[in-house]
């Protein structure tokens, strides 16, 4: 029987090498109490339920363009890591904009303000579900670093790895808080958005994981700023496209609520332009809505007229094609061993035209 090598099936392995991992550290550490084993099945759930594991998928491409052989388990241990950065990250992100669902289930701060409020325990669940949140959102962090520096890789090629990894996870936080200083500051600006996307996505979504891969395999310098050129302008058009499903997903396929990034009141390059073109009526709607819990579907549904009626839609798509095209250029200029150009290309496709 033929067995997928891992260029046939990177999420795949990607998930095997995750859940394998992980049964591992749960095993270590479930051993302390089992109210730290039920919290860590929790995490570990939250971690293996879904996701794109696109971060991986690019960095092992990244490495597979700079020459890496395609059977390597240890690299793919290490890109895997990245993985629980973006656990860590979204288990964040979501109690900082207050979100109750994620992947169509409870956030994990939902989760155990829950269970706070079923056990009768004593202080406030919602303290208790931000606090758990926060740990655990830590410990996947923790795990990644484990995960990367003990996958097996040569230590040479770790350690050269270990400066695009840590700018990644700098970069990551360093957006998270621009994003929620832009929302407190009210900045309706695009350059502001544009910042925002760019630290906190297109670094570590993209740029950085195929900077890490290709580092791996021991690429020149050459190669590395063709593809974090290609990296940086994907990772914003990637963006760009979730701002466009934050106000116009469907809930069923981006297992968040309609109208979510309006309830959380973020500023997207989308808001931005919308508040820049729709004249002062069509501004007052979309203010009207931008940070309000108690949004209606009519609310939504007026402020998504107004955005395209304004032509901001429009703007963000053009924004998006603009980015794959130039993206694509810097693809086409890398010297990339095969069949990891053409991976890259539809990769980027995949990124920017997705639906969830």
């Amino acid at each position: 029987m033929h067995q997928a090598t891992i260029d046939e099936s990177v999420r795949a392995h990607v998930e095997q090498t995750l859940t394998e991992y992980l049964a591992a550290k749960q095993s270590t550490m479930a051993s302390l109490t089992q109210e730290l084993a039920d919290a860590l099945d929790a995490l570990v759930e939250f971690i293996l339920r879904g996701g794109k594991r696109i971060r991986p998928t690019f960095a092992w491409w990244g490495w597979r363009g700079a020459g890496g052989e395609p059977d390597a388990p240890a690299v793919l241990r290490a890109v895997s890591g990245l993985e629980l950065i973006q656990a860590c990250a979204l288990v964040h992100d979501d109690l900082m904009d207050d979100s109750a669902v994620r992947r169509g289930s409870p956030t994990v701060h939902v989760t155990f303000g829950r269970l706070h409020q079923q056990q009768g325990w004593l202080g406030e669940p919602e303290r208790f579900g931000m606090a758990a949140a926060i740990l655990l959102g830590d410990i996947a962090l923790a795990w990644a670093d484990d995960m990367f520096y003990g996958s097996g890789v040569a230590a040479p090629r770790i350690a050269a790895a270990s400066e695009p990894w840590q700018a990644m996870r700098s970069e990551m936080l360093a957006g998270q808080y621009l994003d929620i200083l832009t929302q407190v500051q009210g900045d309706e600006s695009p350059s502001a958005a544009l910042r925002v996307a760019r630290m906190k996505t297109a670094a570590y979504t993209v740029e950085r994981p195929l900077q890490m891969g290709a580092t791996l395999a021991g690429a020149d310098t050459e190669v590395i700023e063709r593809l974090r050129e290609f990296g940086a302008d994907i990772g914003v058009a990637f963006q760009l496209r979730d701002d466009l499903l934050g106000v116009f997903g469907d809930t069923e396929v981006t297992g968040k609520p309609a109208g979510d990034d309006l309830r959380e009141g973020k500023r997207t390059l989308l808001v931005a332009l919308g508040l820049q073109q729709a004249g002062e009526a069509g501004a007052a709607v979309i203010r009207h809505c931008l940070g309000r819990q108690d949004l209606t579907a009519q609310d939504i549904e007026r402020t998504r007229s107004v955005l395209i009626e304004s032509g901001a839609v429009d703007a963000v798509e053009r924004r998006i094609e603009e980015l794959t095209q130039t993206a694509m250029h810097a693809l086409d200029s890398a010297d990339l061993a095969e069949p990891a150009g053409d991976r890259l290309a539809e990769l980027a496709v995949a990124a920017t035209r997705r639906n969830h």
